[in-house]
């Protein structure tokens, strides 16, 4: 195949009709780990949140990943549960902030006091300075405070009064929003949303699954019972392994012509940025760690294709007039680009 890496590659046997058979391979002591380690914070996290596999594994990618989530859907579905359940499934610091329209920048980053003792300014470290950010209602502060997450989520780090502070690894931002309900809200500005690795909706719950949830959330929440079932360490670990999972140069293409296939579609007035190729990859690279594989196939970047591009994308006039949304958009484009070719 050509987008399998060369070791494996020569494991193939050809048939007599000069086919390749399928690949027989040992999977990475790290990477068995990293399988393992994902399955029991999956595991915790389903523990609270029922019937939502998808937008489990989602977030688990973004994770490792090292990116960023938005979680989008109507009230009272599990945004803030789901983040929570995370949040709490591995052993690190957490913080969780409500956003307000009086939220200022400062009850963010952190603040510089003034210490009459010392006689001198210190730092106070505000709610970003943990592992996981739990952002409630993103949109409900002013695109001021919103925009204090700018150069946390892209580089990891905080300036304040000239000085900057590195954000400790792994680092990620998870942020609620409701689409539905616009009264005393902000729009994301697109470079925000752009920062975000990946958007997931909840959705609406299938009845079996509502009816378990009635009887496991009838008494007290689970949620006061998830106990951490991963160290920080270990999550650490595992971003690493992400990071040595193969990407051959037909899949590396087959992501830009992607994203290019995006910014020349007359059905979006505005297509992905190069920042979203590279997250792009990042969580194929992720979605095949999860898979038990370290190699990515173009059916990785196809999984992830909506999650990853939509959020980004402002459809054209004449594509709202149609009520074409961005994700039918990135259907088609996915239909029509040429996957790459086995050899």
């Amino acid at each position: 195949m050509a987008w399998l890496p060369q070791r494996h590659l020569r494991d193939s046997r050809r048939t007599s009709h000069g086919g390749l058979v399928a690949v027989t391979h040992d999977v990475p002591p790290q990477l068995d780990e990293l399988v393992s380690t994902a399955h029991r914070i999956r595991q915790a996290i389903e523990s609270v949140i029922e019937g939502k596999g998808d937008a489990v594994r989602l977030t688990l990618t973004v994770l490792l990943a090292e990116g960023h989530l938005l979680i989008e859907d109507v009230p009272g579905v599990g945004k803030t549960m789901l983040a929570k359940a995370l949040a709490r499934s591995i052993d690190c610091p957490v913080r969780r902030v409500q956003f307000t329209p009086d939220l200022l920048p400062s009850d963010i980053t952190g603040v510089s006091a003034y210490n009459q003792q010392t006689r001198e300014f210190e730092f106070k470290p505000g709610p970003v300075f943990a592992n996981i950010v739990v952002g409630d209602e993103i949109n409900r502060a002013s695109p001021k405070t919103q925009s204090a997450l700018l150069e946390c989520m892209e580089e990891h780090q905080v300036t304040v009064d000239g000085r900057t502070y590195q954000l400790d690894a792994p680092f990620m931002v998870i942020a609620t929003q409701n689409p539905i309900e616009m009264e005393g809200t902000y729009p994301l500005p697109e470079a925000q949303r752009d920062r975000f690795t990946a958007r997931v909706a909840m959705g609406y719950p299938e009845p079996t699954a509502e009816l378990e949830m009635l009887d496991v959330h009838g008494g007290t929440s689970p949620l006061d019972k998830l106990q951490p079932v991963a160290t920080t360490a270990e999550v650490r670990a595992l971003i690493e392994a992400v990071r040595g999972v193969y990407v051959s140069q037909a899949v590396k293409k087959y992501a830009i012509d992607i994203v290019v296939a995006t910014r020349h579609s007359p059905d979006l007035r505005l297509g992905a940025s190069p920042r979203c190729t590279l997250q792009l990859v990042r969580a194929a690279r992720a979605h095949a760690a999860l898979g038990g594989r370290d190699y990515v196939i173009p059916d990785d970047l196809q999984d992830l294709a909506i999650p990853v591009l939509a959020h980004r994308l402002l459809p054209s006039v004449e594509a709202q007039g149609q009520r074409r949304l961005p994700e039918q958009v990135v259907t088609d484009l996915i239909r029509r680009v040429p996957v790459p070719e086995t050899r």
